[in-house]
């Protein structure tokens, strides 16, 4: 019995933990050298006052009803579950703690014991994690907005100057051809003129449509019409800009009627049938397809078997100012795919790329068929 008791006093004098032992009232009855040196008292000062003194003021009266609820459903457990918990030294400085309650009886008399660690350090590493977690997030988006605007610039730089030159030269040219036989020559360096002049209108709107969405000024406003009519004046639109040889074919069955916002539809739409113009070779066939997938979910896809995305570029389709390997040479700014995906998301739609490199894309935009409003 002696030799337990010694045991006893050995773990209680020397554990690493503070233990504190109070009585029903909630007074301090004893405590351990490792409470004293945590809360920093004196040995003396702490047995028979109130367990009050070491916790914060303005957590008094939660602790209070909690101290009743312990008394009146005692047991082994953990405190401040989903909640931190401080503790408050002599000179009143707070400190954070973790702390496990116990309990026993003596002569029907309930006693209280509190095992309480000092979490300082670990919450200071915590931080310190946080804040460097943090801090690699923000380094992260400055990396990648440095790398969005490298692209711009390059873009810009390249997309610019070419029409510019274009206008230029021919605008010399066309100053030399005053003969009236010389018509063909003018009408040739004219029409050389208005496509740059168009060309710089696209970069303009593409820039203009990322800036919009980017403030959050493109609302969506629902309509109804019917699908199939829809999309063959989009057609027919577009076969006008296709390239010798190359025909747009409409496919849509039935008198399917969509509740979407019309124009922003249709931008997604002219923005993928430009693509499959621009990347595919003359005589050759692009397809728009319509389709419904049942569950209220409409499927569209614009198919072509121009030069194809390889796999390695495919990931980054979406990002702004992006341009594939094999892209590089043609007119473009990177920003297209990047503003249809934002469109078809403010449309409750998702979009997918299915391409071989080489043999050609699919372009799928999935949208609810949407109800009345």
């Amino acid at each position: 019995m002696e030799t337990d008791q010694q045991q006893f006093k050995a773990v209680f004098e020397h554990a690493t933990e503070g233990i504190i032992l109070t009585d029903e009232q909630g007074r301090i009855v004893l405590l351990n050298p490792a409470a004293i040196k945590m809360f920093g008292y004196e040995p003396e000062e702490l047995p028979g006052q109130s367990i009050d003194v070491l916790i914060p003021h303005r957590f008094h009266p939660r602790h209070a009803t909690d101290r009743q609820h312990f008394y009146h459903h005692p047991g082994n457990r953990v405190m401040g579950s989903g909640r931190d918990l401080y503790a408050m030294k002599k000179d009143d400085t707070e400190f954070p703690v973790e702390v496990s309650l116990s309990y026993y009886k003596e002569k029907g008399a309930l006693y209280v014991i509190a095992f309480i660690v000092d979490i300082t350090s670990r919450k200071a590493l915590q931080e310190l994690e946080k804040s460097q977690a943090e801090l690699k997030v923000a380094l992260d988006k400055e990396k990648e907005i440095n790398e969005i605007k490298s692209r711009f610039v390059s873009m810009a730089s390249h997309e610019f100057r070419t029409p510019l030159s274009t206008i230029l030269s021919s605008a010399n040219l066309l100053s030399r051809y005053t003969k009236t036989e010389d018509q063909d020559k003018r009408d040739r360096h004219i029409k050389k003129q208005t496509d740059a002049v168009k060309h710089l209108n696209n970069l303009l709107e593409d820039f203009l449509s990322l800036g919009r969405l980017e403030e959050g000024k493109v609302k969506p406003e629902s309509a109804g019409f019917l699908l199939r009519d829809f999309l063959e004046e989009v057609t027919e639109e577009m076969q006008s800009f296709a390239k010798p040889g190359q025909t747009i074919h409409c496919r849509c069955n039935g008198d399917l009627q969509l509740f979407t916002d019309k124009r922003l539809l249709k931008n997604i739409l002219i923005n993928l049938l430009s693509n499959a113009v621009k990347f595919s070779p003359e005589n050759s066939s692009i397809y728009l397809d319509a389709e419904d997938k049942g569950a209220g979910q409409l499927c569209i896809a614009v198919r072509d078997t121009g030069i194809g995305i390889s796999e390695a570029d495919q990931q980054h389709l979406f990002s702004s100012f992006f341009r594939g390997a094999n892209a590089l040479n043609i007119a473009g700014t990177g920003l297209g795919l990047h503003i249809v995906r934002r469109y078809a998301d403010l449309l409750g739609g998702s979009i997918r790329i299915e391409s071989t490199l080489g043999k050609g894309t699919s372009v799928l935009v999935q949208l609810p068929l949407g109800k009345p409003i």
